[in-house]
């Protein structure tokens, strides 16, 4: 990396920067609309992980349950949640209300999903058998309970008006109920992976359908944002949520590795390991604050490479950044298990890319030889952290400095985002970063602002001496990753120094 600047501006980054909670909320960047639209994930003890501002009311976390949760649904307000067991048994927070339940009843088959009215005033609960139990204002407008079905029932979804529902079977067989239109089904068609629940589009006039393996099918006025579908995923996809407009959407997987696509924001992924897998997820409004930062603001530390081979930095520090590849797919750092010993605790790993074509990849760079040599240099590097000896489950920061790129950043910008693609859903790794300079980002890859954290790199000596200094970058017209800034490098002597925004 770049080691240019003075020791000098040690005093003011410190000075300008000194902010020492330990949280791991940080603020996004200026000029983040309030409020924005956030996430909540729901594992199935009833634990609830609120991103991006998103409010916590309260869960089950603590409590024995007879039975595990199976999903959750936001009050209209977005002020509450309620979260529903496989008996049906109800849990409500904040403003949601408790209208009834069927706990204390034997069902023919397990509760699989709910929807709340429009006004919150009740709520449906949906059985694997099409079975459906109304409380409070809903009312029952049909069910398939009695029907002999080709797959079970995975999910529902209400109308606008709440005058009606559909229900969504594992082979992407809708029903549709009341005012509910039918716009399309996949229950024709031979899916690689099962459907695990449906989302209503614009107006209620369309639907999504995701499968487990991220597939995202769109109908009526539904728009498609993107999938996952074609990515050799970890684990399954498990849940997912619109925006409020349907201009977007987020997935999770069962460990909480949230994805977003469209207008949808990133605001992070549940920590590691879970006492339970993630089984729901419900939009929210929140302030755009991001959850799951590397470090505690106010830490500092070094980023090392291979540079520093059996030369590490004495004395106290929590950032411990290092190198796993001097350019991509190639040059792992021969040092890298003893550094990452060295960073102890506060490990996060960073690769060196260069840029590269491939003619093969993964069915989402859609042909493009840049994004397929991307997603190769990502996983190419996770492997080498793993081949180390080296925890390759932390934060990454993939670093991209000039030099190294071709004539286009039109595909600089597809072999970043395979690269990101890569280690953020084909490897599971929550976090991955951008580490660039301020000066020189726009030059490599246009206007390619990547919803990912950010690491300010010190550059040609006028580089980052605080975290405030991003304001002024901004200012001047530059087009950063949209992400927090996280981490700034703000001085270098033998070593390069790094602060926690």
């Amino acid at each position: 990396m770049i080691r240019r600047l003075a020791l000098a501006v040690i005093v003011t980054a410190l000075a300008l920067t000194a902010v020492t909670t330990l949280s791991t909320v940080k603020a996004r960047p200026a000029g983040a609309s309030s409020p924005a639209p956030a996430y909540w994930l729901v594992a199935s003890d009833g634990g609830i992980f609120s991103f991006g501002g998103a409010q916590f009311y309260g869960s089950t976390g603590n409590i024995r349950l007879n039975q595990p949760i199976v999903g959750m649904a936001a009050t209209p307000d977005g002020g509450g949640y309620w979260m529903v067991a496989s008996d049906g048994g109800i849990f409500s927070y904040g403003d949601a209300q408790f209208h009834g339940s069927t706990g204390n009843i034997r069902l023919n088959q397990p509760v699989v999903g709910m929807a709340p009215t429009p006004d919150g005033g009740g709520y449906w609960l949906v059985a694997s058998d099409g079975g459906i139990f109304s409380f409070g204002d809903a009312q029952f407008w049909g069910s398939t309970g009695n029907l002999r079905l080709n797959k079970p029932v995975v999910g529902m979804a209400a109308t606008a008006d709440g005058r009606g529902y559909w229900l969504v079977a594992s082979d992407g067989g809708i029903f549709a109920f009341g005012d509910a239109q039918f716009w399309g089904s996949t229950g024709n068609l031979v899916l690689n992976r099962p459907v695990i629940g449906m989302l209503t589009g614009p107006n209620g006039n369309g639907y999504f359908l995701v499968a487990s393996d991220g597939g995202m099918f769109s109908f009526g006025s539904a728009p498609f944002f993107g999938s996952l579908g074609g990515l050799p995923l970890k684990r399954p996809i498990v849940a997912a949520a619109a925006t409020p407009t349907k201009n977007g959407y987020w997935m999770t997987d069962s460990a909480g590795l949230v994805s977003n696509f469209g207008s949808a924001s990133y605001f992070g992924s549940a920590p590691s390991p879970l006492n339970r897998p993630v089984v729901g997820m419900a939009d929210a409004p929140g302030s755009g604050g991001f959850f799951g930062g590397s470090y505690p603001s106010g830490a500092y530390g070094y980023d090392i490479s291979n540079f520093q081979c059996g030369n590490f930095p004495s004395g106290a520090h929590t950032i411990g950044i290092v190198q796993v590849d001097g350019a991509s797919s190639s040059f792992p750092n021969p040092c890298l298990a003893q550094e990452a010993a060295w960073a102890g605790g506060g490990l996060n790993l960073y690769t060196f890319l260069t840029y590269q074509t491939s003619g093969s990849g993964p069915g989402s760079c859609n042909g493009d030889q840049a994004c397929n040599a991307g997603w190769n240099a990502g996983v190419h590097a996770f492997q080498d952290a793993q081949a180390a000896g080296v925890d390759a489950g932390v934060p990454w920061w993939l670093d991209v400095e000039s030099g190294f790129w071709s004539g286009s950043p039109a595909e600089n910008a597809q072999f970043v985002q395979g690269a990101i693609t890569a280690l953020h859903n084909t490897e599971g790794v929550a976090d991955v970063g951008i580490y660039a300079s301020p000066g020189v980002w726009n030059s490599i890859v246009g206007s390619y602002q990547p919803d990912v954290p950010y690491w300010m790199a010190d550059w040609t000596g006028s580089g980052p001496a605080s975290c405030a200094d991003i304001v002024n970058w901004q200012a001047r017209g530059k087009l950063l990753p949209s992400g927090p800034l996280e981490v700034v490098q703000y001085a270098s002597d033998t070593y390069d120094h790094d602060y926690a925004c």
